[in-house]
């Protein structure tokens, strides 16, 4: 695709990179639905891993930790919360839950998009 050639901020990239796993998963939700198989996906917020420790102290370091601490949650994920979200879809208990994708991350985006964090819209 011609357009991805002219994308050079890496976040924006990433954030295409996201929202095309997201449909690709909703648009392979049929054919593996018709083989008995589920597909969804995760997209974790701001989880404490090792590149989480490394981007918190990189250039965008300190606009991540004052969006961390206005958002809703108030902190960070854990690797753990993600692998129970994980474990219950992948369970007998999930297995009506197919080609949706899950938002793990403390309410941010909802807050940047709706609340407090609205702010960060004009300074990004």
């Amino acid at each position: 695709m011609p357009f991805l050639r002219t994308i050079t901020d890496t976040l924006k990239a990433y954030q295409y990179s996201k929202r095309c796993n997201v449909l690709r998963v909703a648009g392979q939700a049929t054919p593996w639905g018709k083989r008995g198989a589920t597909v969804n996906s995760i997209s974790p917020g701001i989880i404490i891993t090792p590149l989480a420790a490394d981007e918190l102290k990189g250039p965008r370091g300190a606009g991540y930790r004052k969006m961390l601490e206005a958002s809703p949650a108030g902190r960070a994920g854990t690797p753990d919360e993600v692998g129970d979200l994980a474990e219950f879809l992948m369970s007998s208990r999930g297995r009506f839950i197919s080609g949706a994708d899950f938002l793990i991350d403390g309410g941010t985006t909802a807050s940047y998009r709706y609340g407090d964090l609205q702010y960060l819209k004009a300074t990004h």
